[in-house]
């Protein structure tokens, strides 16, 4: 049989992954006995920067595999962000990677995340149900021995296997439900699955055990259990990984077969949406106002971020895949200055990551401080900052949709309101924060310290873009022109 080897040059992303795993492998095999590697971080993320300039402009439309692999330029621009989350995180790692305890797993941590990288990229291509399920599952395992890496220290083992045991059980409700559409349609692909597919007890049962699957690993309620233990539980660099990247994959793979897949039965998982989307906002950032842990914190806020990712995707309209790629950029930077700053004052703290460690922080460490408030008040909304845009064109979606689908449209504009409201409750528990940084004493405050190179390297970046990416049009209409093609 003759394999046509030329269809892997549509697989540009993937193949300079791979290539990155290869090298790293090398790298870390040929100098695995020298005691201090300070050229390996570097060299990581020198490559995984020129994987992103590589694919920066991605190609147009293209498939492989017999058409279960598909790519155009709106899959690339999610690729692009997604290895955008993955550089910062390799950036600001470098100082946990310093370590004596951590040094000697430098390489596993890097190819780790890499391969999660590689299965992302897998989900968010696939145009058939096995390799979708096979890309989650690439993205899955290495992710739980990310979890674990660090399990002597921060109760890491447990947090791995409350993943494990998650991870496991979503999945097998997913292929549980995939197997309900393939009995009912005949078909893993989805576009001949779209072209069947109707409303009976079958797809509709089948709709809902792989959304419920997906559900876990982007966190909505009521499958959110486990992400509170295994964010507070797992190394902080992965906590942030976990948070922006992994969650970020899925929903871009929600929007995609929603909207894809179940086109015909859009009624339906707009209402699904919407219940889930209330709950998500509502009870995490409830639940948020409770913690003590900032960990813990960033968990419940993560939750009630999922929830205004997915709002994007209620109605299923063409805006919705643009405002969900923009949302989800902003909440990659972010989130990610906030989780490397929590990861520099940890490292700094003797692994402290309470809130009360935060008082006073503007005495000690006023630069720290501004820059945690700055992706405060983007993640919260507050203008000028970028996430304020993000959560308005999300908003802007889920009104489109109502206006397309006049059945949804009253559901879908109560929606949005009980989001705008659970928008200031956040803004409460942000400025808790804000609040123990600038006004609240600490009787042993946190020293003065510097930081890292590469955690000021990981901050500029991500102040650059909350700072930019929401006044600069040209970011967005990057992302409209891709989803326009």
């Amino acid at each position: 049989m003759n394999i046509d080897y030329s269809q892997f040059l549509n697989m540009v992303p993937e193949v300079t992954l791979m290539a990155i795993l290869v090298i790293t492998f090398i790298a870390d095999f040929c100098s695995a006995k020298k005691v201090e590697r300070k050229w390996f971080n570097p060299l990581v993320c020198a490559l995984l920067a020129i994987h992103l300039i590589i694919n920066i402009f991605p190609i147009g439309s293209a498939e492989a595999f017999g058409g279960m692999y598909y790519t155009n330029a709106s899959v690339g621009v999610i690729k692009t962000i997604l290895a955008l989350g993955t550089l910062i995180v390799l950036i600001q790692s470098r100082e946990w990677m310093q370590r004596p305890d951590t040094s000697f797993k430098e390489g596993e941590f890097y190819m780790l995340t890499i391969s999660t990288l590689l299965g992302m990229n897998m989900m968010v291509s696939a145009n058939h149900f096995l390799l979708f399920f096979l890309g989650l599952e690439m993205a899955s395992v290495p992710m739980a021995c990310l979890v674990g890496l660090d399990k002597y220290r921060h109760n890491s083992a447990e947090a791995a296997a409350k993943f494990v045991l998650t991870a496991t059980f979503s999945s097998a409700v997913m292929i549980y439900g995939i197997s309900f559409v393939y009995g009912a349609t005949g078909s893993l692909y989805f576009d001949k699955v779209a072209q069947v597919i109707t409303v009976t007890p079958l797809t509709v049962m089948g709709m809902v055990f792989f959304f419920s699957g997906l559900g876990f690993k982007i966190s909505l309620v009521p499958f959110h259990f486990w992400t509170a233990d295994t964010y507070q539980g797992a190394p902080t660099t992965v906590t942030g990984y976990l948070s922006v990247v992994s969650k970020g994959a899925a929903a871009f793979a929600l929007c995609a077969i929603f909207m894809k897949v179940f086109a015909p039965m859009t009624e339906l998982w707009s209402y699904l949406l919407m219940i889930v989307v209330v709950l998500s906002i509502t009870v995490a950032n409830l639940f948020a106002i409770h913690q003590k842990d900032l960990k813990r914190f960033m968990a419940f806020s993560s939750i009630s971020q999922a929830g205004y990712i997915v709002l994007a995707v209620i109605g299923d309209t063409a805006f919705s895949t643009v405002a969900l790629s923009y949302y989800v950029l902003i909440y990659v930077v972010a989130n990610m200055a906030v989780f490397t700053i929590i990861s520099a004052i940890e490292e700094h703290n003797g692994g402290t990551v309470d809130m009360d460690s935060y008082n006073g922080l503007y005495r000690t460490n006023p630069r720290l401080a501004f820059l945690m408030t700055l992706a405060l008040f983007s993640l919260g909304g507050i203008p000028p900052f970028a996430g304020m845009f993000s959560k308005f064109f999300v908003f802007m979606a889920a009104v489109k949709g109502a206006e397309v689908s006049t059945t949804i449209g009253a559901c879908a504009y109560a929606v949005v309101f009980i989001a705008l409201v659970n928008t200031v409750i956040s803004l409460y528990y942000y400025l808790l924060i804000v609040k123990a940084m600038y006004i609240k004493n600490s009787e042993t405050p946190l020293p003065t310290f510097q930081s890292a190179t590469s955690t000021k390297l990981a901050l500029a970046i991500c102040t650059v873009g909350i700072l930019l990416f929401g006044v600069c049009s040209c970011v967005y209409d990057w992302i409209a022109a891709a989803a326009s093609l």
